[in-house]
């Protein structure tokens, strides 16, 4: 028997990337204040947690224009939103058995 702690991303396990992934697998993308607001990130703190998602393939990022009209979106790619939900399985699985051995 393999132990959740097995499939656990090291990548996608820090609380503010976990929560970008959770947004992106739950919509077709995002655009960079949304994720910032709903994230309460620094457009700094943002957009490091996004780079190493991207350094990763988890996620794209598409950037339009430039200047004061420049718009940045994220998506999450095929290989992210398959890493990401193996996380929340292990996640989940790490729960439950927790719960179980409390009601022994």
């Amino acid at each position: 028997m393999t132990s959740p702690l097995e499939e656990f991303d090291p990548v996608i396990h820090p609380p503010k990337r976990l929560a970008a992934m959770a947004l992106l697998d739950a919509s077709e993308g995002a655009d960079f204040s949304f994720l910032r607001d709903h994230l309460h990130l620094s457009d700094s703190d943002l957009s490091k947690q996004m780079s190493t998602l991207q350094a990763a393939g988890y996620v794209t990022i598409h950037k339009s224009g430039r200047g004061r009209g420049s718009s940045t979106s994220f998506t999450i790619t095929k290989n992210g939103r398959a890493a990401y939900r193996r996380h929340r399985r292990a996640l989940t699985a790490l729960l439950t058995q927790e719960e179980a051995s409390q009601n022994l």
